[in-house]
């Protein structure tokens, strides 16, 4: 049940402007492609290294990483099975903070990424001494980050949160008696305020690739195909939220598509997610959820750029030269890795 409450904005604070890159996935024949897997596969072995992936990467990718015995997951599984598998090198395949959060997990490992690259715009819009001069701003607030943030910025929270628990946490941290300051992503923070009722001050951040899902063109969309089922994820703007059948994190979405007696489903969120919904439910109808309006040059554009840096190239490179290895100072992780530890165990009750 929703909570109608009014939402309190940090207006006050001043974030940087985040430009995405123009990054397209890089496209090989059918003959490279072969060969590369086959070399990530050797190397892999030869370095004792697992490939974890996330649900936004190429298909190929997806498709290596569980051919191999590694994982295709959101980014709570990621973590998870990082830290509970015995690989020495854990090769992630998504963006930088998801990297970060295998390498505090596991100090004593290896970790490489794809690309160095590979940003998130929501950790780019929430730098780590404005966070922290925000944090000293209210002392009296529990921290409460998701996952979609810098080391830094965990480190200084009080608990770590992905979209899958989000809820069930601040209805917890509610229970308590806590008011709360989150960041960074305003629109999963006020999904999280409205259905919790939790009193929360929300660092107004944005992703990319949700933020421009419209809701006057979903509308038209879903009288286009009116027996389709609506999914969206969290981070979607309020007035897209509202039109949804589902709300929630990938996993989540995964799962409607599988579970629900619907033929069609309109999906609002990353365009990656689609490889494996359509491996999960090969006998449903798909379509993305528009992302803007009348001169666009796309019906939709919602595929995140920066996980688009991911391809079999630099996978096989980083392997092979030890590119793009994630280091974190040592204090900062042990800082961060108790945030962390803390939704992890608080997931594992659930």
């Amino acid at each position: 049940m929703s909570i109608t409450m009014s939402t309190r904005w940090a207006h006050d604070l001043q974030i940087p402007g985040i430009v995405a890159p123009m990054v397209e996935e890089e496209v090989l024949s059918t003959e490279e492609t072969g060969r590369l897997k086959q070399e990530i596969r050797q190397l892999l072995r030869e370095h004792n290294a697992v490939l974890i992936a996330h649900y936004y990467t190429a298909g190929d990718i997806q498709d290596l990483a569980e051919e191999t015995g590694g994982c295709v997951s959101d980014s709570l599984e990621m973590a998870r099975f990082g830290h509970q598998h015995s690989a020495q090198t854990l090769v992630v395949a998504g963006v930088r903070f998801m990297g970060e959060t295998a390498k505090i997990l596991n100090p004593e490992k290896r970790v490489l990424m794809p690309s160095s690259d590979a940003e998130c715009s929501l950790d780019l819009a929430c730098p780590a001494q404005a966070f922290t001069d925000f944090c000293d701003a209210y002392p009296d607030r529990e921290v409460v980050v998701y996952s979609n943030t810098s080391a830094a910025v965990k480190a200084r929270a009080d608990w770590v949160v992905t979209s899958g628990i989000a809820v069930r946490l601040v209805q917890h941290l509610r229970a308590q008696g806590k008011k709360l300051l989150w960041a960074p992503d305003r629109h999963l923070g006020h999904y999280v305020q409205q259905t919790s009722g939790a009193d929360m001050l929300i660092w107004p951040g944005s992703c990319v690739v949700h933020e421009t899902f419209r809701a006057q063109a979903l509308v038209q969309m879903k009288l286009a195909y009116p027996g389709a089922a609506v999914l969206v994820h969290p981070e979607s703007p309020a007035a897209v939220i509202e039109l949804a059948d589902v709300v929630g994190s990938t996993t989540q979405l995964l799962r409607a598509v599988q579970q629900l007696p619907n033929s069609q489903f309109i999906i609002a969120t990353d365009n990656g997610i689609f490889h494996k919904m359509r491996q999960m439910a090969p006998d449903k109808q798909l379509f993305e959820a528009p992302t803007a309006g009348v001169g666009a040059t796309c019906r939709s554009c919602a595929h995140c750029p920066w996980m688009a840096m991911n391809g079999l190239r630099n996978l096989a490179q980083a392997l092979r030269e030890g590119d793009h290895e994630i280091k974190i100072d040592a204090e900062i992780g042990l800082r961060a890795r108790h945030s962390i530890q803390r939704m992890l165990d608080f997931a594992a009750t659930l």
